[in-house]
């Protein structure tokens, strides 16, 4: 079945609230609904492609370089033309012959799914080089190719999945992009194999079962959220249901269908969020059975993950992550380390067996709890993990005059504020190993680092998402006064 799209109920998309509000016609002629022939010229930092038309830039989701296509204005701002994809006139030579997934034009999730792979890593490696550029204490700085797990396809082991439509006629997918429109996965080429099963059978549990799917219009129904997990190791899958209230008996009979169906769910927990926002996930978690984790490997590391548990999308370029950070931060079995943001203690445990001592810093109490776990499952007695406010905890670990020879940063796709990095700079370490997903708040807080005696000597972009235009990069600081020792 090909995939469709639920569209959205009240408020409707970013887009149509646009049009209602901002949207105007132009003096070059530019009106919503008008077919314009374009010719692509590059693509944003999104993958969105831009071409010019009548004086005003427009971005068309879907296009390459080069591609010279008919596009179809779907919104005018003052600042911003948006067009969808109509037809390609004449194709990018960047094109692949046949894209891999049929519903790339539909979804949107994947803007780089239809070009070469090797130019999707030559893009991305641009991208990161652009975003140093824009310092003049970055310039020296050469960003070599990316490093690239093996799988292109299928390589997705976690996926936060939409819940929408009715019981008779569910919806199971991703948001469209700019909207609240729900587009329903089939097979989605991205996904882990066993992900697309799980989705399949819930979709037909909601069915079977009449399992009532939210409404957000009048706030009725249940099913609000799909979560899924899989363990490439333990071949184990964990599902999560969220639901706008406890509502057992529903979730009870759907978890027995689904795991009827696919034994390989292992574990299904109902996390209830009553809120109205964009948020996933609320407080409270019930589980339906009795295992609460499913257990992986990355590279060396045994990992358990609960439902909320933040881990890499990625095995294997997890994997490369995190050698990536263990081999610069230059470690012989001496060094103190300090870890900040340290989530489940993915990075922090791989630092352990050629470190003195490891200190992992997170603000959530649940990430902590499993980073303690997980210290124990790898008898990591050379680790230990702390739940609390970044900045607080700096500021103790300070007055303490405890002393760290490598600190690593790895946070949100936000970057550092700067007061974390003023405290850090005060500890003056070695070396500072950054890992980071954006290339652009990386450069400005490397910059920052630059003014406080700290000298960036190399980076490396990690592919993380092929066909998407995400990009990780880990980054070594080292002293100023080492470098020029």
């Amino acid at each position: 079945m090909k995939s469709r799209i639920k569209t959205a109920g009240k408020g409707g998309s970013a887009r149509q609230k646009q049009a209602e509000t901002g949207e105007q016609e132009t003096s070059s002629g530019l009106r919503r609904g008008v077919a314009v022939d374009l010719l692509i010229e590059r693509l944003d930092d999104e993958g969105i492609g831009i071409a010019h038309s009548q004086g005003r830039q427009i971005l068309v989701a879907g296009a390459l370089p080069q591609d010279r296509c008919l596009a179809r204005i779907s919104h005018l701002g003052k600042t911003v033309v948006f067009a969808d994809l109509v037809k390609l006139i004449d194709p990018s030579p960047l094109r692949l012959q046949r894209c891999p997934c049929s519903d790339a034009a539909l979804c949107l999730g994947c803007p780089l799914i239809a070009m070469r792979y090797g130019e999707q890593l030559r893009w991305k490696q641009d991208l990161v080089q652009a975003a140093f550029n824009q310092y003049p204490s970055l310039k020296h700085i050469v960003v070599p190719r990316l490093l690239t797990p093996e799988r292109r396809l299928g390589y997705r082991t976690t996926a936060k999945l939409a819940v929408a439509g009715t019981h008779a006629d569910p919806y199971i997918g991703i948001y469209r992009r700019a909207s609240h429109d729900v587009v329903d996965l089939e097979d989605c080429p991205l996904h882990h194999p066993m992900i697309n099963t799980v989705i399949r059978v819930v979709r037909e549990g909601i069915r079977k079962l009449k399992v009532p799917v939210y409404q957000e219009k009048n706030k009725s129904g249940i099913l609000r959220y799909l979560v899924v997990r899989v363990s490439e190791s333990s071949n184990e899958v964990m599902v999560t249901f969220v639901t706008a209230r406890r509502a057992f008996n529903e979730i009870h009979h759907l978890a027995r269908f689904l795991q009827e169906k696919v034994p390989q769910v292992a574990v299904v927990c109902q996390n209830v969020n009553s809120s109205e926002g964009n948020v996933i996930f609320g407080a409270h978690d019930h589980f339906l059975t009795r295992q609460q984790t499913i257990q992986e490997r990355i590279g060396q590391v045994e990992l358990l993950v609960s439902p909320r548990s933040f881990l890499q999308a990625q095995n294997d370029g997890a994997r490369l992550l995190y050698e990536t950070a263990r081999d610069w931060a230059g470690l012989d079995g001496s060094q103190q380390v300090l870890d900040l943001y340290c989530g489940i203690g993915g990075i922090a445990l791989t630092l352990a067996p050629v470190a003195r001592q490891v200190l992992g810093v997170e603000l959530n109490k649940d990430a902590v709890a499993d980073a303690k776990r997980n210290a124990r499952l790898n008898n990591a007695r050379n680790c230990r993990f702390e739940a609390g406010d970044v900045l607080e905890l700096l500021d103790d670990l300070l007055e303490d005059e405890l002393r760290f020879d490598c600190i690593v940063l790895n946070p949100p796709r936000k970057g550092c504020d700067q007061d974390v990095l003023d405290k850090v700079a005060e500890f003056a370490p070695e070396r500072i190993v950054y890992v980071s997903c954006s290339p652009q708040t990386l450069a400005r807080d490397l910059d920052i680092l630059a003014t406080k005696g700290f000298h960036c000597e190399k980076v490396q972009p990690v592919e993380m998402f092929p066909q998407t235009p995400h990009v990780e990069n880990v980054a070594l600081v080292v002293r100023k006064e080492l470098k020029t020792a």
